[in-house]
């Protein structure tokens, strides 16, 4: 993984150097997301390393996929990352680069778990606390998990607050046994 990391960084400074300068940060992050899902499909994937398919081939076929996400320079960098055999690092590439443009545009992205789904006044309460928090936008993406039994789990990058009910009786049940 961390190799991955740091093979990966490269490209994803250089792609984000370039959408920065382009003001284009929007449609490149689209473009990488959408080749990451691709190369993480088990199919594209059994592809990778099929010494009957080039490197253009697998290049042109995530191309085709992005349709008019991808511009001739976005397609040029998919070419080079195809023809120095990295698209499997595409998924990290993408990920890098979001981490470069939230840096870049003081945003976060926050996933908020809850044992049932929030409401929109509870969603706003929560943008506006974490807003307040991080110091930072936020965009929050909840989700439900019933097996929580009750309360939430946050995560913005590597913070994590457990407010769960599942989350709390672990944590008792730890401290019981030690």
């Amino acid at each position: 993984m961390a190799e991955s990391a740091t093979v990966a960084r490269p490209y994803a400074r250089a792609a984000f150097e370039f959408a920065q300068g382009a003001k284009a940060l929007g449609r490149w992050n689209e473009l990488l997301d959408i080749a990451a899902m691709v190369v993480r499909d088990a199919r594209f994937a059994a592809l990778l390393g099929n010494p009957k398919v080039t490197a253009a081939a697998l290049a042109d076929f995530v191309l085709e996929i992005a349709g008019d996400k991808a511009d001739a320079n976005s397609r040029n960098f998919l070419q080079l990352v195809a023809q120095n055999q990295r698209l499997a690092l595409l998924p990290e590439i993408a990920a890098q680069f979001a981490l470069l443009r939230a840096e870049v545009e003081n945003t976060v992205d926050v996933e908020i778990v809850s044992a049932i789904a929030l409401t929109p006044a509870d969603t706003e309460k929560f943008t506006r606390a974490l807003t307040r928090r991080l110091n930072r936008i936020v965009r929050l993406h909840p989700s439900v998990d019933p097996g929580l039994i009750g309360g939430a789990i946050v995560r913005a990058g590597d913070l994590v607050l457990d407010g769960s009910l599942k989350g709390g009786l672990e944590r008792l049940d730890q401290t019981m046994t030690n």
